[in-house]
């Protein structure tokens, strides 16, 4: 996975923090539909995901309509509930306007 390429600020980020609970439970497969269905959803920036003993999944969006619209899709509305259900301890999600940001690539 590479860092996402935002644009330019100002942009908005949501913060995933999760606890997952024991054993996969269709999690994995259920990660990428909904990552690629991001994807699709206007307003989407990119994302970056990692996961040790906790998860952190940050995306980032032009605005907190897009957010909003992402938050409201039947699907992800689905996978959310799954999430409830089967496949967290405990969550929490932030969401950030980003004012500005700056970056270092080696050549």
């Amino acid at each position: 996975m590479a860092v996402a390429q935002t644009g330019a600020a100002p942009y908005y980020a949501v913060i995933f923090t999760s606890v997952r609970t024991d054993g996969d439970d269709g999690y994995d497969a259920m990660s990428h539909i909904m990552m690629e269905a991001a994807q699709k959803q206007p307003g989407f920036l990119g994302v970056e995901s990692a996961r040790e003993d906790i998860g952190i999944t940050v995306s980032y969006w032009r605005d907190l309509e897009s957010i909003a619209a992402w938050k409201a899709d039947a699907a992800h509305q689905i996978a959310q509930r799954r999430g409830r259900d089967s496949w967290y301890e405990e969550y929490v999600t932030r969401i950030c306007k980003v004012e500005r940001d700056y970056s270092f690539k080696k050549a």
